[in-house]
């Protein structure tokens, strides 16, 4: 209960300062530049700090292979662990993100919580046949 009354009031609170409610198109514009926030603070933590490193290689499919047996195969592609200073930034990219996303739902009248119950009702339904 708690839960969804603190989504409705983060909607709520993004109504009431967000000075571009108004006009979808900026809406859409910042949530799309804080997404390319996020992306390159990831890459930064990568590239210019070293605090996680990022492996990659083609994975190797076992012929009529399950989709567990496909999970079990792909492995984490990022090791080592965010420090302070690039977790505090990622955090505040992704808090800026949440802002935008909640104003994109304010604009279209669709409540956050009701989506994210929803969302998560189709994870539980489908398990592992839903995102893939």
């Amino acid at each position: 209960m708690l839960k969804d009354l603190m989504a409705d009031n983060f909607q709520y609170a993004v109504a009431e300062q967000v000075l571009c409610n108004g006009s979808i198109l900026d809406i859409l514009n910042r949530h799309q530049e804080c997404s390319t926030k996020i992306q390159r603070s990831i890459i930064k933590t990568v590239t210019t700090c070293g605090c996680v490193q990022i492996q990659l290689k083609k994975y190797e499919l076992p012929k009529n292979a399950s989709l567990m047996d496909l999970k079990s195969t792909c492995t984490p592609s990022v090791t080592g662990s965010l420090c302070p200073n690039c977790r505090e930034k990622i955090e505040n990219e992704i808090g800026r993100s949440l802002v935008y996303l909640a104003a994109t739902c304010n604009s279209l009248d669709i409540n956050l919580f009701d989506v994210i119950i929803k969302e998560h009702h189709k994870m539980q339904l489908l398990g592992q046949y839903n995102i893939t």
